[in-house]
């Protein structure tokens, strides 16, 4: 295990890698993200219901350990839209948000979740995020990201809400055009355009950056009397765990600390996935678990608040040339060296940290998603349109959103393993009966009873074949249902016999069917 884990493993170092040149170009690619970082830092902190120094730590600290772990070289951690409201939901009923109660819990939530992602790791369960069902994620991120943008509308109008939930504080703010302000629409208007428009002359385009820069200047340069950013302050946090503090708060922690873990992980897991399919090169799960917890603890020892994989930075990470895990470290290292210096940005509109957050998290939002699951499985398009409306309706707690998510896919697929047909055939005195399914104890009874019907209503029927050609699987105690069957038709007379055997069934057949399957069955079921 501990070779498993070991610093540095399990990345190939090419001589390349190794060379001069390669370590200024993942220098040149960290410092690039980081710069892009930091804006991304300020607006998910505050989204996440924090001060904005806790962001720019989380930002920092964590991507530095995580990049001794992590298993991608691409890979960028720190504060992420889809975690910074999972934070804020699990909280924001616990204390009051930018409070110092709420700031210790926050670093309390990232440290649980560090702890469940480490024990997943090391226990090399990192499979684990492979098991929310796509329906349930596209409904679940969907849903987020509407409530995302709906906690920014505000900020994009420069309007002050009396509270009610993010979707009625959107709806008020933006359905009184009469109160906005106007410049502030213009900012964010300009960002959008600035990191949207960029990425048409670029992919490396720093359009976050150039709107914050020129947006901080021109609001200085202007007076600019709309909401600002506003003092940063840049000391060290101290964190403690006091137990006074937290008292049962702490218990309250827990669920929503193991939501994060899981759903949280997905992203980095699939950001690491594509790369690592794209360069034809392995990826460990259990690795970038273990990355992605030392990345959370950290976040939690300094102050931050749970953090993940940013498919933006890491996306122009790669693109910017980096090809090591050093491109993640040398970032976290610029935004640590970048804090004394965020005072610049005390002018900045928080008109263009929400439409940083906007811009980020409006590809979640993917329609045509819905629309080929009504088209293709509308059982799965009812887990998806379940999964979304309870996160909105959960808001702020929409953990409570996979559950509900995870509790439909579970039900459809018991649904659809209850559907087992049965067609049946009359020849002479010979009955055939051909199941079509899953055959377990809930579905093997419906066989009996059309068996049964059969042979009530043909008396003349003297032998039974039932054909499991159609059956891909036949657990045990389905295995010992369909024995019993069989031994009633027995005792009535009727000679029965079970034929063509799948591979899926063969070991229940041979515990239990031994004596009614067909010789050439026995030998090709093994």
């Amino acid at each position: 295990m501990a070779d498993r884990f070991r610093l540095g493993s399990g990345v190939k170092m090419s001589s390349a890698t190794r060379s001069s040149p390669a370590i200024v170009a993942n220098v040149v690619a960290g410092v690039s993200v980081a710069m892009i970082a930091v804006p991304q830092a300020l607006a998910y902190a505050e989204l996440a219901g924090l001060p904005a120094k806790h962001g720019l730590y989380a930002a920092a600290i964590p991507s530095i350990l995580a990049a001794f772990f992590a298993s991608s070289p691409y890979l960028q951690t720190g504060p992420v839209a889809l975690t910074a409201l999972l934070t804020f939901g699990a909280l924001s009923p616990l204390a009051e948000p930018f409070s110092a109660e709420y700031v210790a819990l926050a670093a309390l939530l990232a440290l649980f979740v560090g702890l469940v992602r480490l024990a997943l790791g090391f226990g090399r369960m990192g499979k684990v995020a492979y098991l929310l069902s796509e329906p349930v994620l596209i409904g679940f991120t969907t849903g987020a990201a509407v409530l995302i943008i709906a906690s920014q509308a505000p900020k994009l109008v420069d309007v002050t809400t009396g509270g009610g939930g993010v979707v009625r504080e959107a709806a008020t703010a933006l359905s009184d055009p009469a109160n906005w302000a106007w410049s502030a629409v213009a900012f964010a208007v300009m960002t959008a355009v600035f990191v949207i428009g960029g990425r048409f002359l670029s992919p490396k385009f720093p359009g976050v950056l150039v709107a914050v820069v020129v947006a901080a200047i021109a609001s200085a340069a202007a007076t600019y009397g709309g909401s600002i950013v506003g003092t940063v302050d840049a000391s060290l946090i101290e964190f403690t765990l006091e137990r006074e503090t937290f008292g049962d708060d702490a218990v309250r922690l827990l669920f929503p600390a193991l939501a994060i873990a899981l759903v949280g992980f997905t992203e980095p897991a699939s950001i690491a996935r594509r790369f690592a399919a794209e360069d034809r090169e392995p990826w460990d799960a259990d690795r970038e678990m273990v990355g992605q917890g030392v990345a959370n603890v950290a976040a939690g020892v300094f102050g931050g608040f749970p953090v993940g994989g940013s498919f933006s930075r890491s996306s122009l990470n790669r693109l910017a040339g980096a090809n090591s895990r050093l491109a993640g470290a040398v970032s976290g290292a610029t935004v640590l060296v970048a804090i004394p210096l965020v005072g610049l940005l005390e002018e900045l509109p928080t008109a263009v940290l929400g439409a940083i957050v906007v811009v980020a998290v409006a590809k979640l939002i993917v329609p045509a998603a819905f629309i080929r699951l009504l088209r293709e499985s509308p059982a799965q398009a009812f887990v998806a349109f379940g999964t979304l409306a309870a996160v909105l309706v959960a808001s702020p707690r929409i953990e409570l959103g996979v559950l509900v998510g995870v509790v439909l896919s579970i039900g459809v697929h018991l649904f659809r393993e209850l559907q087992v047909t049965a067609d049946s055939t009359i020849d002479g005195d010979r009955l055939d009966i051909r199941p079509k399914g899953v055959l377990w104890f809930a579905t093997v009874p419906q066989i009996g009873r059309v068996i049964r019907t059969e042979v009530a209503t043909h008396p003349e029927l003297a032998r039974i074949v039932i054909d499991l050609s159609g059956i891909g699987r036949l657990d045990y105690t389905g295995a010992a249902e369909l024995a019993r069957i069989v031994a009633e038709l027995e005792v009535s007379g009727l000679d029965v016999t079970i034929v063509e055997v799948q591979p899926g069934a063969a070991r229940a057949a041979a515990a239990h069917l031994t004596d009614s399957v067909s010789p050439s069955e026995r030998l090709t079921s093994g």
